[in-house]
């Protein structure tokens, strides 16, 4: 393998600093060159945190990294870049450049051999070392659930009585009731992260996660750019603060950058059912999970809880595809990609003002065969207060 001169790298920064990639992004592009040439010149290993916010983001002095993330998060934002430039415009650039996480040093290696483009749906971070089997775990599921999803068809047989009339896994048409659902989230100049629940306390297979992700994704694909998807265990705090977030899962992970978010709403998903901590007059304080399949029945019969709350402090949105089941997440990310589905939710949703609430939470009853949902109904909603 042919080692790069330092004028070889220097002219691939230069190519990735004039790049589409990086032409909107002055901050960025201050920061890989101020990175860059400190590698090339052998100084990476005394660059610090503090370094770099005085020299790249003009901070004070008194400048504390403990009390400020913002070299962090442009860190974990420069990482993103450099994937899209390698998946796109330097797909097939000689000399690979990155910047390892846990470090502020360039790498520059040769690219062995031709890489194909990605799909639109990708990985957020390059994996820590800890996290190889997690992330080719993920690649698996997302493998496994295209064909799973070209095997059952996806296809919704009813809601309240509606036919399904969008094909699985064909981009559905974007109607006004899915523009309402996802302008708030679409909108914002903020990356989406769909996140996958990965722990195995969730009691999830992972299948179904995965299949609701790679359906989200399809249809994100073409009304979103930055779509990454990442495991909830590899979810950090620069992805909660930068970005949009889509949840994916039973709901229950353990992860302290989704602990950190604000409380989810009024609610609450629990081990026997779903708890109304504030019910109206009429409604029930307690949703008990349906009874569970009988030997002689193929099918299932849960609850999914879709949940739309602020981000970290009130900055940006967080959906959560959550439920009872295995196929709670997928039957979440249909009601929100499906036409029909869309406008029955949207029905529901819809004030008397015409709008539909900024936050909300939903209840949806879910019936399933081999953990794909077969069949969805509106149980009742919540509004959320905007906070």
């Amino acid at each position: 393998m042919v080692v790069a001169s330092a004028e070889e790298n220097h002219s691939q920064v230069q190519r990735i600093l004039r790049s589409k990639a990086f032409r909107t992004s002055e901050v960025h592009r201050n920061l890989l060159n101020y990175l860059a040439e400190k590698s090339l010149s052998g100084e990476a290993d005394a660059v610090k945190e503090y370094a770099v916010g005085l020299d790249v983001f003009g901070k004070p002095a008194s400048y504390d990294p403990r009390q400020e993330s913002v070299v962090r998060m442009h860190m974990a934002r420069l990482r993103q870049k450099l994937a899209d430039y390698y998946r796109a415009e330097g797909v097939e650039d000689a000399i690979v450049v990155d910047v390892p996480k846990g470090a502020f040093r360039v790498t520059f290696e040769p690219r062995p051999v031709t890489v194909e483009p990605q799909p639109v749906v990708h990985v957020l971070r390059e994996p820590a070392p800890h996290s190889y089997k997690i992330e080719i775990i993920l690649a698996v599921l997302l493998a496994v659930a295209i064909s799973v999803a070209a095997y059952f068809g996806l296809q919704l047989r009813q809601f309240r009585g509606a036919p399904v009339t969008a094909a699985a896994g064909a981009v559905a048409q974007w109607t006004a009731e899915l523009e309402e659902l996802w302008s708030p989230i679409l909108a914002q100049d903020r990356p989406l992260v769909v996140v996958l629940e990965t722990q195995e306390a969730s009691n999830m297979t992972g299948l179904s996660t995965a299949n609701g992700a790679f359906l989200l994704g399809q249809f994100l694909a073409e009304h979103k750019q930055n779509v990454y998807v990442t495991g909830s265990a590899e979810l950090a705090m620069p992805d909660v603060m930068m970005g949009n977030l889509v949840v994916l899962g039973r709901g229950m992970a353990s992860n302290p950058p989704l602990e950190a978010l604000p409380a989810r709403g009024v609610l609450s998903m629990e081990q026997g059912g779903i708890r109304n901590l504030h019910p109206a007059e009429g409604e029930p304080a307690f949703l008990p999970n349906p009874p569970a399949r009988t030997p002689q029945s193929t099918v299932d019969e849960s609850y999914a809880l879709i949940t739309h709350t602020p981000g970290l402090n009130g900055k940006g949105d967080v959906l959560y595809l959550s439920g009872s089941h295995a196929s709670s997440p997928t039957a979440g990310v249909q009601a929100f990609t499906d036409p029909e589905l869309a406008r029955t939710i949207a029905g529901k949703l819809r004030q008397t003002d015409g709008s539909l609430p900024r936050y909300y939470q939903i209840v949806l009853r879910v019936r399933s065969m081999d953990d794909m949902p077969i069949e969805i109904s509106y149980v009742m909603h919540k509004a959320l207060a905007d906070r």
